[in-house]
């Protein structure tokens, strides 16, 4: 028995020792995470990291935080929780690189009713695997058990990245111009945004997540619970390659909150609807709930992740940044002079 075990503690609905087990399991999760600024282990008081700012004028420290929100509810109900930290990741670092900024580490929150150290580093191995993905350092992170506060079975994550950019580097809407173009990245999905309302259209308590759907081509819960693309990587190729002028993440508000926050004052996003990629599970959501398309637009990426604004000449360039990561872009739209901000045609 450890020297730190607290049989009152355990008593009472914490057992400190299956944190300590839930840190060593997750240890190779969080070494393949180690990049070269990160200078310390988990396991201290603060997560340690070297800033290199080699090359950089006058360098800019982003930092961006978030949550998964009610999709932990799916991941619950399919008692599978590796790909959720996924999502937790690409919500902050997909926030961050709008301005330009690259990721350098990240720290993760979980709240958890008890304290199962499987659960906990499987986790971890979605919060591990984010992490490699946006090229970023998982540096420390809290695990809390809260026994009376939670039912046992649940727990919810968030967690906050930071980055940097060089100042004069910063990509914000200033520049954004009458005739720049606008590309749609793909999503993988529904991402981490809408879920209460997926939740009550499919009622998720009551279906049979693992069913074949034809209208999908696979589970209703693959679907479901399909992690957020994270951007990072083919972004940044994209400003290296290209002129850009504005990046938008799109989630909760769909594209009439966040496309017009990379949008100067009297610039419209002019959109056609055909151009766009939407996956089948909006048009079962949309059907199933009856919900007007504007609705839908105003609440889901619609099949489309991430906006970047270019400048026309710089299309074909940007798009083949895009394409050398494997992302998938195209153009969806352009801007025009206008105060509707986004229009649909």
């Amino acid at each position: 028995m450890s020297e730190s075990y607290s049989a009152s503690y355990a008593a009472a609905g914490v057992d400190i020792t299956a944190g300590y087990k839930a840190v060593e399991l997750m240890k190779a999760h969080v070494a393949r995470t180690m990049t070269g600024g990160a200078a310390g282990g988990i396991g201290g008081f603060g997560g340690l990291f070297e800033l290199d700012t080699a090359g950089m004028k006058r360098p800019c420290l982003v930092s961006g935080t978030d949550g998964v929100g009610t999709k932990i509810r799916i991941a619950q109900l399919m008692n599978k929780h590796d790909t959720i930290g996924i999502d937790c990741v690409a919500m902050c670092v997909n926030d961050i690189i709008c301005c330009g900024a690259r990721p350098l580490f990240f720290l993760d929150y979980i709240a958890i009713g008890r304290n199962e150290p499987e659960k906990v580093a499987s986790i971890v191995s979605g919060v591990a695997e984010g992490c490699v993905q946006a090229g970023c350092a998982l540096t420390g992170g809290e695990t809390a058990e809260h026994p009376g506060l939670m039912a046992p079975e649940d727990y919810d994550l968030a967690g906050f990245a930071v980055g940097v950019v060089d100042r004069e580097r910063i990509i914000d809407k200033s520049r954004v111009r009458p005739g720049d173009v606008v590309l749609s990245l793909g999503s993988s999905g529904l991402h981490s945004n809408g879920f209460s309302l997926v939740r009550k259209v499919l009622d998720v308590e009551r279906a049979d997540l693992d069913e074949w759907s034809e209208e999908l081509g696979g589970a209703l819960g693959g679907d479901l619970l399909q992690p957020t693309r994270i951007y990072v990587k083919p972004v940044l190729a994209a400003i290296e390659a290209a002129d850009i002028h504005g990046i938008s993440h799109i989630t909760g508000g769909g594209f009439y909150e966040n496309i017009p926050r990379c949008l100067p004052e009297g610039l419209t996003a002019k959109i056609e609807k055909n151009a766009l990629w939407i996956d089948p599970i909006f048009r079962m959501i949309q059907r199933l709930g009856d919900i007007p398309e504007r609705d839908m637009f105003n609440t889901f990426n619609m099949g489309t992740g991430m906006v970047l604004v270019t400048a026309k000449e710089d299309a074909d360039k940007a798009i083949a940044a895009l394409n050398s990561k494997g992302q998938g872009a195209k153009v969806i739209g352009e801007i025009v002079p206008g105060d509707e901000r986004v229009v649909l045609c």
